[in-house]
């Protein structure tokens, strides 16, 4: 019964997350999928619901989850690529589900468990007549950021931080007990690794962006060079992705009859690059990650700038725990898992390490003081 309401909360989270992200689309083609899709996840919905009021007449079925909920929202923020990842997750697991069931009732594999999966995954490989060289290539760019890189970045972000400056602080409090030699090195913890993170994540970005750059005027130099090569070239890759070959000549034509279109659709097609977005600023990118480096590396500090005396080690725990199971059930928006699992497996690995550097600093501070 619980894997069945677990199922159930799967199918309706599942429906609301496709038609949300229907009315999203902007190409009405890729709308009448994903609006197709959420309808036959209400069906499956509804036929799992008949089967609970056959057993229970009042059963009433739940909501979207707060989960789905808050993907939905945080899709607002940071884009919609991770609630397709996850979608493609659920259906795995749902196809999973389905065939271990029909193994057990003895029915036979039909081969139509993964239909959905293969509808996500595969609808850029295997466009239609009707779709457009360019919704193709749109399509195939969301498909290749999916799984919510911003909002992950944020989530491991404020992990690292959280997690580093806590040992620190734990370490250096297991040395000794002077507040303000505490309170420094976590300030210090702070800064120093927020400043990192920030070149870090500047250096990965700018260079991203110049590789690109390079490999965008390298192909519009092979583009004004030898137009026929390239043409026969996006031809092959149309094909590849199930065109005719008439179709796929025809719509290689029309791209390349126009220089700038043809560039564009040549770096989408051949080299995966967006020319709008060249993996983002490379600013943008370095404050954000000191930004929320900084976010989980104060927590553990915070205490040492408002409290004094033998407690405030013990908040600075408190403070962190918290934070480090806020974390892990934000992990929960990638993984599916309980939130409460995900956010004791997240304080149990912190704790370890805080206890690990505070024995370290107990152990220097007792040979320091002999």
């Amino acid at each position: 019964m619980k894997k069945l309401k677990s199922q159930l909360q799967e199918e309706i989270d599942a429906g609301f997350l496709y038609g949300k992200l229907a009315e999203a689309q902007e190409e009405p083609t890729m709308a009448q999928v994903l609006a197709q899709l959420g309808k036959i996840e209400e069906g499956h919905a509804r036929k799992l619901t008949a089967r609970f009021r056959e057993k229970e007449p009042s059963f009433t079925p739940p909501g979207p989850s707060l989960r789905a909920r808050t993907q939905w929202r945080l899709s607002k923020v940071f884009g919609t690529g991770f609630i397709m990842s996850n979608l493609s997750s659920m259906e795995r697991g749902m196809a999973r589900a389905a065939i271990i069931q029909k193994e057990k009732e003895g029915e036979p594999i039909s081969g139509t468990e993964h239909t959905h999966l293969r509808i996500i995954e595969a609808v850029a490989q295997q466009p239609s007549t009707s779709v457009s060289g360019g919704l193709l290539a749109r399509f195939e760019g969301r498909h290749k950021s999916v799984g919510g890189n911003a909002l992950r970045a944020a989530v491991l972000g404020a992990n690292d931080g959280l997690v580093s400056n806590m040992s620190l602080v734990m370490g250096v409090a297991g040395a000794t007990e002077a507040q303000n030699a505490i309170l420094i090195t976590g300030l210090a913890g702070l800064l120093a690794g927020a400043i990192s993170m920030a070149l870090g994540e500047w250096l990965s970005v700018q260079s991203s962006r110049e590789l690109y750059l390079r490999q965008i005027a390298m192909e519009a130099e092979e583009l004004e060079a030898s137009p026929e090569e390239e043409k026969r070239e996006l031809i092959l890759l149309y094909q590849a992705k199930g065109m005719d070959a008439d179709e796929a000549e025809r719509l290689a034509g029309k791209v390349m009859s126009d220089k700038e279109i043809a560039l564009d659709t040549l770096v989408r097609e051949e080299l995966g690059i967006d020319k709008e977005e060249l993996g983002g600023s490379a600013w943008e990118a370095a404050f954000a990650s000191f930004f929320l480096f900084a976010v989980g590396a104060i927590i553990p500090v915070l205490p040492y700038l408002f409290m004094q005396g033998g407690p405030v080690m013990y908040v600075s725990l408190a403070f962190s725990v918290v934070g480090l199971f806020a974390i892990g059930a934000a992990i929960t928006l990638f993984t599916g898992r309980s939130i409460w699992s995900s956010g004791a497996r997240q304080v149990f690995f912190g704790l370890a390490a805080a206890a690990v550097t505070y024995g370290i600093g107990k152990l220097i501070g007792v040979s320091l003081a002999g």
